[in-house]
């Protein structure tokens, strides 16, 4: 191959990079990579960028992105550089590294690409593993102080897996990519528990009876302190509005037992969903381990940093108010405990009649999410415009049979402006059921 000066712009370089390697987010299973080999060589040929600066590792089921968000969005309140890495993105492949929110520039993914095109050809590296190598890369450069890495898929064999952090956390344990990670909730922690390390400090979101023996079994083995972070802080007081400027008021308790004294914030933050009080205890139970270590983040940091999630980060989708009349809001939440938390926010909105825009992919058991929706919303079937993405139509076939009503349309687009035009003043239009369709939405 020649590899001669790259001429390409940055939408050709993206292009390349979606077409030549095999990609996730477009085409499912068959991306996934049983192994590290691959990134461990890249990494190598970069000069063991992982190695060069300090990380927290976030994996579990659903809430990995909001946590590694909020957490990210505390640090840079508290002075630090702070890298962010994340996946899948919504508009820009840019979104999936950021440092202090900002997303890198154009130039660097194109320089990044010219550089190692000969690599990428004797490697055959997974799009996710070229993405991780880039990253790694960009924050070792950049020298940030700290970096939140966010699992893209499972935990021990994740292509983010090379890294040794200072801290690791998982959220929770959900039924998601069963067709990779195991058909049993204690397979899918067995994977999830893959990123526990020696002696590096873990945090369990939430104490799920079915899987707390895996995570205990495992940090056990590896002498790893682990603490859950739903035993360790309680929320009182919680109060949300649905309105333009979303915002949670709450105040955040620590265990009694597990403080010399009073321990209580209140806390404003800038994400509506109810499932963010789960996540809020990861991230404070986070703090309390890295001031342990030495980093110094005040209450006014949290406060501070918690209320301006959305701003310090560019976090979008999770419970996002998209117009005020008719009241639309969408949500990224896409498997059955994902969808749980959809529609208990849902039942928390006072509206008449309910407008459910949603499309899905086709590699899912999608049979679970559908007998779980509501049978008197009227919904709108659409694909997201990506080759995993379920055809319209046979979404609305699948859903009829479990007793769904609407329609199909030709794009999210076309679906979403059809439950505007149809609902009235006092109704609600919700855009979900996979991240893929909100990304066209938000």
């Amino acid at each position: 191959m020649d590899y001669g000066p790259w001429t390409m712009d940055y939408n050709e370089t993206i292009q390349y990079l979606y077409t030549q390697l095999p990609m996730f987010m477009r085409d499912g299973a068959s991306a996934y990579k049983a192994n590290l080999d691959n990134t461990v060589e890249l990494c190598k040929r970069l000069d063991n960028p992982q190695h060069k600066f300090k990380s927290v590792h976030v994996g579990g089921t659903n809430g990995k992105g909001s946590t590694s968000h909020m957490l990210a969005a505390v640090l840079q309140t508290a002075g630090y550089k702070t890298g962010l890495y994340t996946s899948p993105h919504l508009k820009d492949f840019r979104e999936r590294i950021r440092i202090n929110g900002q997303m890198i520039s154009e130039q660097t993914v194109i320089d990044f690409v010219e550089d190692h095109l000969k690599d990428f050809d004797e490697i055959r590296p997974s799009f996710f593993e070229m993405t991780v190598g880039l990253a790694f890369d960009v924050f070792a450069k950049e020298k940030v102080d700290i970096a939140i890495t966010e699992v893209g898929l499972g935990g021990r064999l994740d292509s983010t897996n090379i890294i040794n952090p200072l801290l690791s956390i998982i959220t929770n344990i959900g039924w998601d990519h069963m067709n990779i990670l195991g058909d049993t909730l204690q397979l899918i922690a067995g994977e999830k528990a893959g990123i526990i390390k020696p002696g590096v400090p873990v945090i369990i979101g939430e104490n799920q009876p079915e899987t707390a023996h895996v995570f205990v079994d495992k940090a056990t083995k590896e002498h790893a302190n682990l603490s859950f972070a739903s035993d360790t802080w309680e929320i009182q007081n919680s109060k949300f509005k649905i309105q333009k400027e979303n915002q949670l008021d709450l105040t955040a308790t620590k265990n009694s037992q597990l403080t010399t004294h009073n321990s209580q914030l209140a806390i404003r933050l800038d994400l509506t969903g109810s499932y963010q009080l789960k996540n809020v205890k990861t991230v404070l139970t986070a703090i309390d381990e890295l001031r342990i270590q030495g980093f110094n983040i005040s209450d006014d940091d949290i406060r501070t940093g918690l209320s301006q999630v959305k701003t310090l980060t560019g976090l979008h989708g999770r419970w996002e108010t998209l117009t005020e009349k008719p009241l639309t809001i969408c949500d990224t939440g896409h498997n059955p405990d994902g969808i749980q938390e959809v529609l208990q926010n849902i039942a928390s909105v006072n509206y008449k009649h309910l407008h459910f825009v949603i499309g899905m992919v086709n590699d899912k058991d999608i049979t679970k999410v559908l007998s779980m929706l509501p049978k008197d919303a009227t919904y709108y079937f659409c694909k997201p415009d990506i080759p995993r993405g379920l055809e319209a139509e046979s979404l609305r076939l699948k859903a009829e049979s479990i007793g769904l009503q609407g329609s199909a349309y030709t794009s999210v687009k076309q679906a979403l402006q059809a439950a505007q035009n149809a609902a009235g003043d006092n109704d609600l239009v919700f855009v979900g059921g996979s991240t893929f369709v909100v990304a066209e939405v938000v």
